[in-house]
């Protein structure tokens, strides 16, 4: 939900948006493309009075097979709405035309009074055409989970709305993170556009901390702040949520006393330990990105795909903590490929410049593999001479 200045003080233009991913709908073969239908309906209430009910039916077609199994943002439902200020309850469902799949949530909604010279939203968007008056809608496309992955995504566009009489000039966006964490502090212009300030700012993800971050918007002389939520993930299948999950996460990229350092560090200099760390663990400074931080999570997201049988997080188990902290070895022998009838297999990964192999076990037969006692003291050996050298 997003909160955006109407032409008249009494509304307030909001806007609705929601993602859907493709796996969630039925696609059937339409010509040489897929298609499938979904229903989305949203009904506002202030206690017992139905306000305002929306439904509307929805066409999607996808050129591949393939687009139809994604599990991403991949399709986005927004409406915009102009509502009295005040409190609602909110009911959002959306139902498969193709099958019996539905999805239903009810919220709590406060749309606020915005005055003529107040700050709107700053909304996430994929992309943004900005109005030009007050009574006309911008163009924007939301991103409605406001999630950016790092290592991936290296913006987030945030579309800044400063419509009205007395539009500042510019304003100041701050990105803080948990413990009060301040990544990103700038000011951004706002061009004039018609009878409004408007832009859409760039803001790179590699300087926001690793979860939730409070996107503050603030303009000179004035006392409010606007705020909107963001959430920086290290992908879909590596949940974190604070400075201190994050910290478990980097076991496997630097040493114990960089570590230390981090998690000793008090609240109020937590941002100045973290941009040392930045600096010092970064392979290639002159760029703007972290390559090895890039890379280090790359190797989580692709261990818990590729592991994700040998235990609950494929990045913990023991073939994944040799991937994530070493890479891919340069030979793997299975020996259960040389005799299929034999019960216990054994794989052999072969770390050539660090001049050791790990031995990993099944014994069940189910492909749970656990690294054999000498190994676990040579993979430990390994990773201390790894981070060592670097």
């Amino acid at each position: 939900m997003s909160f955006l200045r109407a032409p008249s003080p009494d509304s307030t233009l909001t806007l609705l948006a929601l993602s859907i991913p493709s796996r969630s709908l039925g696609f059937a073969r339409e010509g040489d493309r897929y298609a499938a239908a979904y229903v989305a309906r949203v009904q506002l209430r202030q206690g017992a009075t139905v306000v305002r009910t929306i439904e509307a039916t929805e066409q999607v077609r996808v050129p591949t097979f393939r687009e139809t199994s994604r599990t991403d943002e991949s399709i986005i439902w927004q409406q915009f709405l102009r509502l009295a200020p005040g409190r609602y309850t909110m009911t959002v469902s959306v139902k498969d035309e193709s099958s019996i799949r539905s999805s239903s949530e009810e919220v709590s909604l406060q749309v606020p009074a915005l005055a003529p010279g107040g700050l709107t939203t700053a909304i996430p968007v994929y992309e943004a055409i900005p109005r030009q008056t007050v009574d006309s809608l911008p163009r924007v496309l939301a991103r409605p989970r406001s999630t950016v992955v790092y290592g991936i995504d290296s913006l987030l566009a945030l579309y800044i709305d400063a419509v009205g009489s007395t539009p500042p000039g510019s304003v100041r966006v701050r990105a803080v993170g948990d413990a009060e964490i301040v990544g990103i502090d700038t000011v951004v212009e706002l061009p004039q556009r018609g009878a409004g300030r408007s832009t859409t700012v760039g803001l790179p993800v590699n300087r926001m901390a690793i979860g939730i971050n409070t996107i503050q918007v603030t303009a000179a002389g004035r006392t409010d702040t606007a705020r909107t939520r963001v959430l920086v993930t290290l992908g879909e299948d590596v949940p974190i949520g604070t400075f201190d999950e994050m910290l478990a996460f980097l076991r496997w990229f630097t040493t114990p006393d960089q570590l230390r350092a981090l998690r000793d560090a008090d609240l109020a200099d937590r941002a100045t330990a973290w941009t040392t760390f930045l600096k010092a663990t970064d392979p290639v400074p002159g760029t703007a990105e972290h390559e090895g931080l890039r890379d280090y999570f790359a190797r989580i997201r692709t261990a818990n795909l590729r592991f994700r049988d040998d235990a609950g997080a494929g990045w913990q188990s023991d073939r994944g903590t040799a991937f994530v902290a070493l890479g891919d070895p340069d030979n793997i022998i299975d020996t259960g490929l040389l005799n299929p009838n034999e019960r216990v297999r054994q794989q052999i990964w072969e770390y050539r410049e660090l001049r050791i192999q790990l031995f990993f076990i099944d014994q069940t037969g189910f492909g749970r593999w656990r690294l054999s006692a000498q190994s676990r003291g040579d993979l430990d050996l390994a990773i201390r001479r790894k981070l060592g050298a670097r």
